[in-house]
Order: structure tokens, then C-alpha cells, then sequence
């Protein structure tokens, strides 16, 4: 079957829509018209090298749509059935038991490596071999061929173009202050970026009911969303000074950080600020080189903590936050821009240059 998709290319700074042909469903697989998909940070450093990928590939990871069609031994999705799509697990190793797909054993080959669980590909060019299964779907494009267990159905009376990021980007927020973190209404935390991930980490804070929810963002205008959607406090990173800033507002330090950014001097000021037994969670690793102050960490007692994906199934966390959804708690078109596929070159630089929160491509 013919279709469009945006193939990343060696030297592109974006990828560009092409014709492309799509194979033969597999056993196991679903065949998804996709309607809508989020661009993430993921997206764009695999574009530019940032991510180890094979290239050609498609990539596009926060993919909604609908089910055409379903392959052999598929049970719990029929076509017609309205889906989120996320990242691809085994389902048999000991974290995939354990509820903690993002930490599948098979999660790098599976989730980066260009191909899908069985060593094949289902894209073509002009006959030659393109990479895909990206995030086990490979969302920019009007079709994606995904597992059973990558589809997580959802009700069709919400618009698939606001759940699409529930994916990933906002899962991970919000399931890190939910799940990773376990906090509690008596807690306080520090966010250290304001993006898709960071807001939604507010939003998730908010709902718990935090006394002390701490927003750090070098842009003013996402201080200012982030005090809407929950924040009690926003603070400028201009200087060297955040930490000290958050202990103005906290004495003590604040129970919880989160880093959303690759930012090593924001990541020391999120462990700086902690209290005592104080967990400092991060989500992306430092562009340049970073130590760990680990003696302050050992005179405090702190965790520094890694959080991959939402620490819980996707089928827990993306139904979860489509009930917060549809309760008014978790106001997601709030961080949400629109664009026509035809316009992804706009909508990577707008995303790269910080003009919007979570571009949504729709196809």
C-alpha cells in the first residue's frame, strides 16, 4: 500500500514527506490510519544525530488513530477502535512482568534499532529498504503498523489530535510526580523545565495537591502557563542562583526535584535544593559532562533518581490521564499547537526554537 511519511535522511534538518510503501501486516500487529501525532525532543535529536538511529527511518513516537486492520492472534483490539499508541516492550521479561515497560530488557532494539521485534521492516522507497518500528511505531505517517500491546484503546468521543502526546511526553510528567516519585499532598517539589513534560508534571503535582509546587524556566511565558495550570510559585533560571531561590520558598528544601532539561547546571541546582531524604528525579541527561555532588548527597541522605517512560503500563497511565482529562484536572490543550503534516519543517523549528509547548502534526 502507497502512503505519505516524513523519512529522515542524512544531512536533513527536518525529515521531508515522501511516498512511501507499507508491507504486509504481521501476526500480532495492528494496522493504525494515524490521525495525529506529537513531535517530541526525542524526535528532533534523532533527527540531527542526537539519538542513535539507522537511517532513512521514520520516526514519530506519539502517534493516535484508528485501527484498519488487525493481524492474526490479536484479541484485544478490533478495527474501528480509537488508539494511543506507545513504546514497544516484550511483555515477557522481568520488568514487563513487574509493570515497567520502559525498562524491557529488549527496550533498545526494540524501541531504536530501525526494525521491528522479528529482524524485518515493513517500509520501502522506490524498493529500497527503510527504518522504522521507531518507538515501536513510527508515527509521521499516515499509516503505522504497531503491536497489540504498543495500542492503547481510548473513548472515541475525545479528539485523538489532544490525546496523541499522551504517549509519551506527557505520561512520563505526569507519571513521574504519580509513580516514580509517589508523592504525596504533604510534599513539595521543585520542576526544573516547563515544557510538555515539566507542565504536565505540574498538572499531576496540582492533583495530588502538593502545598509547594516550584516552577524553574528560563522563558517567562512558560512561567506564566505554568502558574495557570497549578504552579504556587515560578522562579527565572538566569543565574546560578535557583537553588538558593527554592530555599528562600522551602528552608528545609523541597522534598522532590524533577529535571526535565539536559541543562548540568539545572540538574546540580535540583539536587542542591533538596531536604533531607530528598528525591532529585531527572528524565534527560546532561548535554555536557556533569558530577554528582556526592558527598552533599551523602550528608543528606538524597536519591539521585532516573525515570524512563511513565514507571507504569501505558494502558495504566494514558487512561488514567484521559480520566483526568475528561474530569477538567488535566487541561491538555493548554500546551497544544496545531499543524498540517505538510508544515513539519515549521513545526520542528517552532519546537526547536521554543515558540510553542507540544507541536501536534495532523495528518
Amino acid at each position: 500500500m502507497q502512503m505519505r511519511a516524513a523519512v529522515s535522511r542524512k544531512g536533513r534538518s527536518a525529515p521531508a514527506i515522501e511516498n512511501v510503501e507499507l508491507g504486509d501486516l504481521g501476526a500480532g500487529d495492528v494496522l493504525v490510519r494515524i490521525v495525529a501525532c506529537g513531535i517530541c525532543r526525542t524526535d528532533i535529536d534523532a533527527n540531527a544525530g542526537l539519538v542513535r538511529v539507522p537511517k532513512p527511518i521514520v520516526l514519530g513516537h506519539e502517534g493516535a488513530g484508528i485501527i484498519e486492520a488487525i493481524g492474526a492472534g490479536v484479541e484485544s483490539l478490533t478495527p474501528g477502535d480509537h488508539v494511543v499508541l506507545s513504546g514497544s516492550s516484550c511483555g515477557e521479561c522481568r520488568n514487563c512482568a513487574r509493570g515497567l515497560p520502559s525498562y524491557c530488557r529488549d527496550t533498545m532494539r526494540r524501541n531504536f534499532g530501525g526494525l521491528r521485534p522479528d529482524g524485518t521492516t515493513y517500509l520501502t522507497a522506490g524498493g529500497s529498504r527503510l527504518f522504522g518500528h521507531f518507538l515501536g511505531q513510527s508515527a509521521f505517517a499516515q499509516y503505522a503498523m504497531v503491536q497489540e500491546r504498543c495500542a492503547v484503546k481510548v473513548p472515541d468521543d475525545l479528539a485523538l489530535a489532544v490525546l496523541a502526546p499522551l504517549g509519551c511526553s506527557l505520561a512520563t510528567g505526569a507519571g513521574a510526580v504519580f509513580n516514580a516519585l509517589h508523592a504525596r499532598s504533604d510534599d513539595t517539589i521543585a520542576i526544573f523545565g516547563v515544557g510538555a513534560v515539566g507542565l504536565s508534571a505540574v498538572m499531576a503535582a496540582r492533583i495530588v495537591g502538593l502545598k509547594r509546587i516550584i516552577a524553574v524556566d528560563r522563558a517567562v511565558a512558560r512561567l506564566a502557563l505554568a502558574s495557570e495550570l497549578g504552579a504556587t510559585h515560578i522562579l527565572e533560571a538566569t543565574n546560578s542562583g535557583v537553588a538558593r531561590d527554592i530555599r528562600e520558598l522551602c528552608p528545609e528544601g523541597v522534598d522532590f526535584s524533577l529535571n526535565t532539561t539536559n541543562s548540568a547546571e539545572l540538574l546540580s541546582a535540583a539536587v542542591e535544593c533538596l531536604a533531607v531524604h530528598g528525591v532529585a528525579a531527572f528524565v534527560a541527561s546532561p548535554h555536557e559532562a556533569w558530577t554528582a555532588p556526592l558527598q552533599s548527597m551523602l550528608n543528606g541522605g538524597k536519591t539521585l533518581r532516573a525515570i524512563l517512560g511513565s514507571d507504569a503500563p501505558p494502558q495504566q497511565i494514558i487512561m488514567q490521564l484521559v480520566a483526568h482529562y475528561r474530569a477538567g484536572n488535566f487541561p491538555i490543550e493548554r500546551l497544544l499547537a496545531f499543524y498540517p503534516f505538510e508544515n513539519l519543517q515549521v513545526a520542528f523549528d517552532d519546537f526547536s526554537a521554543g515558540r510553542v509547548v507540544k507541536p501536534v502534526l495532523l495528518l
